[in-house]
C-alpha cells in the first residue's frame, strides 16, 4: 500500500492512475508544481488506499511513520518547524476525490497552531490580530468538523484532522451528492496536505476562485471571486460578500497580470475551461488548486468552436465537434425572461442561465416534500450548504441572498444545470416568508428566477427562445469533416429501419401474464444489480422494480443480510461495501463480455432519447401558456394525454433501440418492461410520469441511464461535465 505522495515528485505514472491515487486536486497540484513550474504552497498527499484501508479496518499500521517523513520533508523545505514557537510550520488539511466532489467533504486550516505557536506566528507576522484570527479559525473549523477541543499537540491535531477528513467521505450529503452524479462509493477520497499562505495576513492578502471563461454563457473573459483579508472557505461558503475579480486591477495589479497570465497558461495547457483557486499572501499569489470547470451546455458550445478557431489552442475543429457531440442532435436554447408589464422585483448574480418557475422553499425538508407531491420548487436560502443538496438536486431553480459566481450555490447549480441567482442582497430568507424587494412573499408562493440576467419576477414571467448560436457552426464542422452527428443518436419517431434481428433479451422475473412470460428465478445477483443502480429501496421498491413480489424478493434479500451484502436502514435496504462490490463487479463481467466499445456507443446512441425524455417529463410539469410557462396542474385531459402520447412515441424508438443494441446484456430488457407499465399506469395515475414514490417512467429511465453509464465505464460527474447528463 501507498502511504503519502509528495506533490514534487517526479510524475512516472500516466495522470489517469495518478488521479486515481491522490485525488484530482493533488494531481493537478502536481502537474503544476512539476511540468508547468507555477507557484503552488509545498505538500503531499495521503493516498485513495488509505482511506479506503482506513473505512475498512481503521489507521493503516505504518502510516503514522510515513506522515512523520513528509512533515520533516515540508520543514526542510519552507524552513520552519510543526509545533516550533519560534518559527512554526501552519498547514492545511484537504479532502480530494479522484472525481470533483465540490463542497461535499471536509477541509480544516491552520493545523499546528496552540497558544504558543500562535505567539510564534504573531512575532513573526508583526500583527496579533492576524494571528488570533487565525487561531480562531482553526478552533472553530476544528470543534465543528472533528467534534472536539483543539489539542495543544500539533501531531494530534494532524491525526484528527486526517482521520475526520476521510470519515467526511461517508458523510450524508457526500453519499447523496455521489447518488446523485452516480459516483462510485468506493473509490475512496485522498488528503492533501499543505503549507498554509494566508489570504488574511493583511490587506494585500486575498484569495479567491476564477473560471478562465464565463462559464454560464462561454464568453472569453475571466469570471470569478475575490475577497480580500480573507481565507478560501469565506469565498467558496457564500457567507461573505465577495468582490469581481477585477477589483484586483486597482487593488494589486502586478498579482492581477501574473494571475491572467498564469489562467492564460493553465487554460491552454488543458484546452478547455479551468477552475483556479488562488491566494494572495502579502503581495505574493499562490495557487491552490485546478481543475477542468463545470459550465452549462450553452457555454460548452461556445468554448468549443471559440477554442478550436484559436490557432493557439491544441484543439482540432474535429475535437470541438466530438466534445459537444451530445448537443448537436438537439442544441440547447438561450431562454430569456420577456416580463413585458412585470418588473422584476430585484436582481442578483447570474450564477447559472435558464429561466426556471416554482414555489418558494426555504428548507431542503420543505424542498423535497413538494417536488416528491409534483410540484416544481425555487430553493431559497441565505447561502447553501453541503446539507442542502438533497433539496438542492432537485429543485427547479436556486436563489441565494449572499455569495459570489464561484460560491457553493453557483458552482453546484452550473454542474447539474440548474438555473440559479445568487448574491440578491435584497432577499431576506424567514422560516415561512421571503422578503424580495419591496414585496414580502410566503413559502409556497410561486416566483420565477432568470439565471442568465440574474432577475426575480414575483409568479411566471412569459420567455423567449432563441437558438444557441455557435450550434449552426458546429454542425457545418461536423458535416465537412465527415462526423456523421446523427448517426451517434436515434433518428426521429417512425424512421427506424426494420430490425432483421431478433430480441435475445429474456423476459424479467415475476412479470405475469401481463408484463412478461417464461419467467426466470429471481438470484441474488438480480437484488445486487438493482439495488447497485438504486442506491438504496424499501423491499416492496425493489420487488416492484424486480418486476417481482415480496413474497419472491425476501428468500433472497435475507441471506444477503445474513451474509452481510445487504444492510436494513429504518424501512429500506441498501448494499454494505462489501456488496457494492459484488455489485460492480456484476457490471464489470457484463462490461467485459459486452465490450466496452459497445457500451459507450449503446450510452452515445442513448442520449437523443434522454433528451426528449427530459423534454416531455418538463412539459408534464410545466406547461406553455400565452408564451409563458405555467405549472401544470393536470385540469386540461387533452393536454395530459398529448404528453403522454409523446412519451408513448419515445417508448417505441427505445423499444427499436434496444433490439438495435447487439450484444447487450440481459436485464436491459427489464427496464423496457417497467416503462411500459409505468407508462399504460400513467394514463389513469399521474403519479406514474415522475413521481418517485412510486416506478414511474422517469426513475425507471434514469435508473436505465445510470446503468448505460457504469456499462460504459463512465460516471454520472463526466457525463455532466460533457453536458450529457
Amino acid at each position: 500500500m501507498r502511504f503519502v505522495y509528495a506533490l514534487d515528485s517526479k510524475q512516472t505514472l500516466p495522470q489517469a492512475e495518478l488521479v486515481a491515487l491522490i485525488g484530482g486536486k493533488a494531481a493537478n497540484l502536481a502537474l503544476m508544481t512539476t511540468e508547468l513550474g507555477l507557484p503552488v504552497p509545498p505538500g503531499f498527499a495521503i493516498t485513495t488506499e488509505v482511506c479506503r484501508a482506513y473505512l475498512a479496518n481503521g489507521w493503516p499500521s505504518g502510516l503514522d511513520d510515513e506522515l512523520t517523513g513528509a512533515m520533516r520533508r515540508l520543514e526542510d523545505a519552507v524552513g520552519r518547524r510543526f509545533g516550533d514557537p519560534s518559527k512554526p510550520l501552519i498547514v492545511s488539511v484537504r479532502s480530494g476525490a479522484p472525481v470533483s466532489m465540490p463542497g461535499m467533504m471536509d477541509t480544516i486550516l491552520n493545523l499546528g497552531l496552540n497558544d504558543e505557536t500562535t505567539r510564534g506566528l504573531a512575532a513573526a507576522s508583526g500583527d496579533a490580530w492576524f494571528a488570533a484570527d487565525c487561531q480562531r479559525r482553526l478552533d472553530e473549523m476544528f470543534t465543528q468538523i472533528v467534534g472536539a477541543a483543539v489539542p495543544d499537540d500539533p501531531w494530534q491535531q494532524l491525526h484528527a484532522a486526517v482521520e475526520a477528513v476521510i470519515r467526511s467521505w461517508n458523510s450524508d450529503r457526500a453519499r447523496a451528492y455521489r447518488a446523485h452524479e452516480g459516483i462510485a462509493d468506493d473509490i475512496g477520497t485522498a488528503v492533501t496536505v499543505q503549507v498554509m499562505v494566508f489570504g488574511n495576513w493583511d490587506e494585500e492578502s486575498a484569495t479567491g476562485v476564477l473560471f478562465t471563461r464565463n462559464p454560464s454563457t462561454g464568453e472569453p473573459v475571466l469570471y470569478g471571486d475575490v475577497l480580500f483579508a480573507s481565507q478560501g472557505e469565506d469565498v467558496v461558503a457564500g457567507t461573505h460578500q465577495t468582490q469581481p475579480l477585477q477589483a484586483l486591477d486597482s487593488r494589486l495589479p502586478a498579482v492581477s497580470v501574473e494571475l491572467r497570465h498564469f489562467a492564460d497558461s493553465l487554460e491552454r495547457h488543458f484546452a478547455d475551461l479551468c477552475d483556479i483557486e488562488f491566494t494572495i499572501e502579502h503581495g505574493k499569489l499562490w495557487l491552490l488548486q485546478v481543475r477542468v470547470g463545470k459550465r452549462s451546455p450553452r457555454a460548452a458550445l461556445r468554448i468549443a468552436f471559440d477554442m478550436a478557431e484559436d490557432p493557439d489552442f491544441p484543439l482540432s475543429r474535429a475535437e470541438a465537434v466530438e466534445r459537444v457531440a451530445a448537443y448537436l442532435a438537439h442544441p440547447p436554447m438561450i431562454s430569456t425572461s420577456t416580463g413585458g408589464e412585470t418588473p422584476a422585483l430585484t436582481t442578483g448574480l447570474p450564477a447559472s442561465p435558464g429561466i426556471a418557475t416554482g414555489e418558494i422553499a426555504t428548507t431542503p425538508e420543505t424542498a423535497v416534500t413538494a417536488i416528491e407531491a409534483g410540484r416544481p420548487v425555487i430553493l431559497v436560502r441565505s447561502e447553501t450548504s453541503p446539507d442542502d443538496v438533497q433539496g438542492m438536486s432537485k429543485a427547479a431553480g436556486l436563489l441565494t441572498s449572499r455569495g459570489g459566481l464561484a460560491s457553493h450555490a453557483a458552482v453546484v447549480a452550473r454542474g447539474w444545470g440548474i438555473p440559479a441567482v445568487v448574491g440578491a442582497a435584497a432577499v431576506k430568507v424567514g422560516e415561512h416568508a421571503v422578503e424580495i424587494g419591496a414585496r414580502v412573499l410566503n413559502a409556497g408562493d410561486t416566483i420565477t428566477i432568470d439565471g442568465g440576467t440574474g432577475e426575480i419576477f414575483a409568479g411566471m414571467v412569459p420567455r423567449s427562445m432563441a437558438a444557441v448560436p455557435e450550434a449552426a457552426a458546429l454542425e457545418a464542422w461536423a458535416k465537412e469533416l465527415g462526423i456523421a452527428i446523427s448517426e451517434s443518436f436515434p433518428p426521429p419517431p417512425g424512421t427506424f429501419p426494420p430490425s432483421p434481428r431478433q430480441a435475445t433479451f429474456p423476459p424479467p422475473p415475476g412479470g405475469g401474464q401481463e408484463w412478461g412470460a417464461a419467467e426466470p428465478t429471481l438470484t441474488s445477483a438480480h437484488v445486487l444489480r438493482a439495488l447497485l443502480i438504486k442506491g438504496s429501496a424499501t423491499p416492496g421498491a425493489l420487488a416492484e422494480s424486480l418486476l417481482s413480489s415480496l413474497e419472491e424478493v425476501r428468500p433472497v434479500l435475507d441471506p444477503l443480510v445474513g451474509e452481510g451484502l445487504v444492510q436494513r436502514q429504518a424501512d429500506a435496504v441498501r448494499l454494505t461495501q462489501n456488496g457494492k462490490t459484488k455489485g460492480q463487479a456484476l457490471i464489470a463481467a457484463d462490461q467485459l463480455r459486452w465490450g466496452l466499445e459497445n457500451a459507450r456507443t449503446a450510452l452515445d446512441s442513448f442520449h437523443a432519447l434522454d433528451l426528449r425524455v427530459k423534454e416531455a417529463v418538463t412539459a408534464w410539469q410545466l406547461r406553455t401558456v400565452g408564451g409563458a410557462q405555467a405549472l401544470n396542474h393536470h385540469t386540461d385531459p387533452a393536454y395530459d394525454a398529448e404528453v403522454l402520447d409523446r412519451l408513448s412515441a419515445i417508448q417505441q424508438d427505445t423499444a427499436h433501440w434496444m433490439e438495435s443494441v447487439s450484444g447487450a446484456p440481459a436485464e436491459l430488457s427489464w427496464y423496457l418492461s417497467r416503462l411500459e407499465r409505468a407508462l399504460a399506469l400513467a394514463r389513469s395515475d399521474q403519479r406514474f410520469v415522475a413521481s418517485p414514490r412510486v416506478d414511474s417512467y422517469h426513475g425507471v429511465w434514469f435508473e436505465l441511464h445510470e446503468e448505460l453509464i457504469l456499462l460504459a465505464g463512465r460516471s454520472r460527474a463526466e457525463e455532466a461535465a460533457s453536458g450529457r447528463a
